[in-house]
C-alpha cells in the first residue's frame, strides 16, 4: 500500500490531477450578469482570457476555430462583454457604455479568474476593439498579467480610418470608380452617422477582399455602439500607453486596413517594453486568428510553454 501511494505522489507530486473543463456560466461583473465560458483539457493549466472585438461581436459560436489547440495548454476563457451575446440576452447594461466601464469590468473578471483557478496572474488576449481594451488593461493592471497578446489592435483608430480612407480613394481612382468616390466623399471621421460608417466599411471590404456588411447590420450596430467606438477611436495609444510593464506580443495581419497594420507596427517599435515581439501573418487581413489559425495557435502555445519552462 505504501509503495502504491509513493508511486502516485511521484507521478503527481502535489496531489493535484487536472480535469477537463467545458462549461459556461453567468457571473456578476459590474453589477450585472455576464456570460463566461471555460474550456480546457486541464483545469490546472494557465488561464487565457480572450477579449472579443467589435465592440459587441461575441465569438462564442465559433471560438473553437481558433482555440482548439490552445485548450490543450490553457484554460481558455471567452467572455460576452456587456451588451454582447448571451450577456445582452440575460440583461441590459444598467450604465452608459464607456471605455472606463469596460476596463473596470475587465479588471473585475481577471480578479475573479485568479480566485477561481488559484492563479497569481493570467494570460490576456484581445482582438481589434478587444485588442485595444486589452492594452488599456495591461496599462492599468500589469501586475495581473503573465503576458498580453494583441491581435490587430486599435492603436489610434481615428488615424487608422483616415489611412484606410486614403487607400480606398486610391483604389477608386485607379479603377475610375465614380460611385465609390461619391460615396466615400460622404464619410467624415470620426463617423457622424451609421451611413458614413456603412460607406466606409463597404468599400473597405472591397479593398481587403472580405464580405461587406449590410446596411441594416451597420445601422443596428451603430445604435448601440457608435458612441463607444468613437470614444475609443479618439485614444492615441502612442501617447496614452508609451510603455507596457508586462510582456507583450503583437500578432498582425499584413493586409489589415481596418485597424491599420502600419499603426500596429509603428506602435510595436515605439512602445517601451522589456519583453515584446511582433508576428506577421502575410496571408491575413483583420482576422489572422481565423485565417491562419494553426500558425496563430502555435505561436501562442510556444510562448506559453517557454514561459512555463522559465518559471
Amino acid at each position: 500500500m505504501f509503495n502504491r501511494l509513493l508511486f502516485f505522489f511521484l507521478l503527481f507530486p502535489f496531489g493535484v490531477i487536472g480535469t477537463t473543463i467545458n462549461h459556461g456560466e453567468a457571473i456578476e461583473i459590474g453589477g450585472i450578469k455576464q456570460w463566461v465560458k471555460f474550456q480546457g483539457e486541464d483545469d490546472q493549466a494557465p488561464v487565457l482570457l480572450f477579449l472579443h472585438g467589435g465592440p459587441g461581436n461575441s465569438v462564442m459560436s465559433y471560438a473553437d476555430r481558433f482555440t482548439k489547440e490552445l485548450q490543450k495548454h490553457f484554460v481558455v476563457v471567452n467572455w460576452d462583454q456587456r451588451q454582447s451575446g448571451q450577456t445582452a440576452l440575460m440583461n441590459k447594461s444598467t450604465e452608459l457604455l464607456t471605455v472606463s466601464l469596460f476596463v473596470s469590468d475587465g479588471i473585475e473578471l481577471i480578479n475573479f479568474l485568479k480566485l477561481r483557478f488559484s492563479k497569481e496572474k493570467i494570460y490576456l488576449m484581445g482582438h481589434s476593439w478587444g485588442g485595444y481594451l486589452g492594452l488599456l488593461l495591461a496599462v492599468a493592471r500589469p501586475d495581473l498579467l503573465d503576458a498580453y497578446f494583441a491581435i490587430n489592435p486599435m492603436i489610434y483608430q481615428i488615424e487608422s480610418e483616415q489611412l484606410s480612407l486614403q487607400a480606398m480613394y486610391a483604389m477608386a481612382n485607379n479603377e475610375n470608380n465614380q460611385e465609390a468616390v461619391i460615396e466615400l466623399d460622404k464619410v467624415e471621421i470620426p463617423f457622424k452617422s451609421w451611413e458614413q460608417l456603412y460607406y466606409h466599411r463597404m468599400w473597405l471590404s472591397k479593398l481587403m477582399k472580405t464580405t461587406s456588411p449590410t446596411r441594416s447590420k451597420v445601422e443596428h450596430w451603430s445604435a448601440v455602439w457608435l458612441s463607444l467606438f468613437n470614444e475609443a477611436s479618439a485614444t492615441n495609444l502612442f501617447e496614452f500607453a508609451p510603455a507596457l510593464n508586462c510582456p507583450a506580443y503583437f500578432l498582425i495581419g499584413a493586409n489589415d486596413f481596418q485597424t491599420h497594420y502600419s499603426l500596429a507596427e509603428s506602435y510595436y517599435h515605439k512602445v517601451i517594453c522589456k519583453e515584446k515581439k511582433l508576428y506577421w501573418f502575410s496571408d491575413s487581413a483583420h482576422n489572422p486568428h481565423l485565417t491562419e489559425s494553426e500558425k496563430f495557435q502555435k505561436i501562442v502555445v510556444d510562448i506559453g510553454n517557454k514561459k512555463r519552462n522559465q518559471q
